[in-house]
C-alpha cells in the first residue's frame, strides 16, 4: 500500500462514547478538504463524507480539523489519501464501522470520488450458546 510521505501526522484526539452500548451513526461533511497533486503540485479540492458507528471512542471535531488541514501541503492521489485517512481515524477511535466519500472537484475533465470502508471484526460466537 503506497503511503503518503507525511512528515508528521497530527493527533486525532477523541472523547468517550457517552452510548457504548448502541449502535448510532455519527456523520461529519468536510467541504474544504485541500491536498496537492502529485503530478503537477497544483491544489485538489474535495469534500470528505465520514460517518461512522462509534465503539468506545468518538472523534473530537476540532482536531480532525486540524488533521484534515494539515493536508493541504501534502501530495497525493485520490485513491491513497482517502485510504491513509481512513487508516488514521480508524486507529484513533476503533469505530464499530466506518465509511469516506471523498468527492474530488474536476481535474482534466474528470471528477472523482473515492469510497473506502472499515468493518469492525465481530467477536465469533461461541459453541453450543
Amino acid at each position: 500500500m503506497q503511503k503518503t510521505n507525511r512528515k508528521q501526522v497530527l493527533q486525532i484526539e477523541t472523547f468517550p462514547n457517552p452510548f457504548p452500548g448502541r449502535d448510532y451513526t455519527i456523520e461529519m461533511e468536510c467541504p474544504e478538504f485541500t491536498c496537492l497533486c502529485p503530478k503537477t503540485g497544483q491544489p485538489d479540492f474535495a469534500t470528505l463524507y465520514i460517518s461512522y458507528i462509534p465503539e468506545k471512542l468518538c472523534i473530537e471535531l476540532k482536531s480532525l480539523k486540524l488533521y484534515l488541514v494539515s493536508y493541504r501541503n501534502e501530495g497525493g492521489f485520490h485513491e491513497n489519501l482517502t485510504n491513509v485517512i481512513l487508516d488514521d481515524l480508524v486507529a484513533a477511535c476503533r469505530p464499530r464501522e466506518m465509511k469516506i466519500v471523498g468527492d474530488f472537484n474536476v481535474r482534466g475533465g474528470i471528477r472523482t470520488t473515492v469510497t473506502v470502508e472499515h468493518l469492525a471484526k465481530k467477536p465469533a460466537k461461541k459453541k453450543g450458546k
